[in-house]
């Protein structure tokens, strides 16, 4: 199954309270955090909303 790999590199001070929220659901919780999460569609959606604040690559697991 294909997994992203995001890595938060700007700080969420300033992001709205859905913006953290999604951060968190994706399990992230401090700057240049690291996380492989399972591609579908509900990661997908959280990670369009926090585009600004992460980098992401695609990860073949």
């Amino acid at each position: 199954m294909a997994k992203y790999r995001i890595t938060q590199v700007v700080s969420k001070n300033g992001a709205t309270k859905r913006q953290i929220a999604n951060l968190q659901s994706l399990g992230i919780h401090r700057l240049h955090q690291t996380v492989e999460v399972e591609k579908n569609p509900v990661s997908t959606g959280m990670l369009q909303k926090v585009l600004h604040l992460v980098v992401f690559e695609e990860v073949d697991a």
